[in-house]
Parts: C-alpha cells; structure tokens; sequence
C-alpha cells in the first residue's frame, strides 16, 4: 500500500504531554475482600470503577493513618460492607503514572479481608458502576490489574489453609 504524499507547506505535529516538573509519593490501601457461599466456596468482592475496571476497594491513606485501617476504611466506604475482619497483610503493589505534569510514585498495601455479617447488604459509592460479589475463580479473571491478581491468588491459598 502506498503512503499519501503529505500537503506541502503542512507540517505533522505530534502532541506531546507536558514534561514533567514534579514527582511525588503517594500511598494507598486496599483489600481483597471475601466470603464463602453456601457450599462453603470463596467468592471475592470487586468494584467496577467509572472506566468499567473490575478492581478491588481501596483508597489513599490519610495523615496519622495507619495502611490496615485505610483498607478498612475504604472497603465501608466504597462497598457499604459493615463488619469485616483483617486477616494478614498480602504485600504491596510499587507503580507509577502521571497526573499532568508530576510523575506519581504509588505504593499500595493489600490485606487479605473477612467479610463478617450480612455481607449481601452492599452499597457502592456513586461514581463506581458496580459492586459484587465474584466466585474467586472469576473474580481473578475479572481483575484488571495483574499485581492486584497475583496477590489476590496468595490471598485465596490462604482462604485455603484456613479452612483445613
């Protein structure tokens, strides 16, 4: 296939962001929230964020905060679950992006997080699209973020453990 001649006198911009000027750190913290069904299987509880991302609640920790109550926090706020259980610390996910023009460095603490009580009873913040409970097989399908994913099977071996 041949390529169009371009216009004389026209030139071919290429838009580039805005070099960045600034980094910062950033921490947030999160959980994998399950439960088990009637037949006693893990079902792991997801929100699906504004840009229809399947992902887990969290949120960022606040001054004086510790990472273990910001999960605990998050997870009522952004699911409306009420009783819960932390569990164990799962590991932290290191990324960064950019936000204009300051490069984000952000750590992320997962925990591994019992859902207590009547756990049908959800109710999601209103910029999520959704909030719902997932077999953990699909649940880990679903995920959109693949370190998320990875912890999320450490997660369930130790569901696993703790039912022997």
């Amino acid at each position: 296939m041949k390529r169009p001649k371009p216009i004389q006198g026209i030139k071919r911009f290429v838009s580039r962001p805005p070099a960045i000027t600034e980094a910062v750190s950033e921490t947030t913290s999160g959980g994998i929230v399950f439960r088990r069904d009637k037949s006693g299987k893990a079902e792991i509880l997801l929100i699906q964020d504004a840009k229809k991302r399947w992902t887990i609640p969290k949120g960022h920790v606040e001054p004086g905060e510790e990472p273990r109550a910001t999960a605990e926090r998050e997870i009522r706020e952004e699911t409306g679950l009420k009783q819960m259980r932390v569990l164990n610390w799962l590991g932290k996910v290191d990324f960064r992006y950019r936000r204009n023009k300051t490069l984000v460095l952000m750590a992320m603490h997962i925990y591994l997080v019992e859902a207590l009580g009547n756990s049908d009873e959800l109710k999601k913040e209103e910029w999520f699209n959704d909030v719902k409970w997932f077999p953990a097989n699909e649940a880990i399908d679903k995920i959109e973020y693949e370190d998320i994913s990875k912890l999320m099977l450490l997660g369930l071996r130790s569901i696993r453990e703790r039912a022997r």
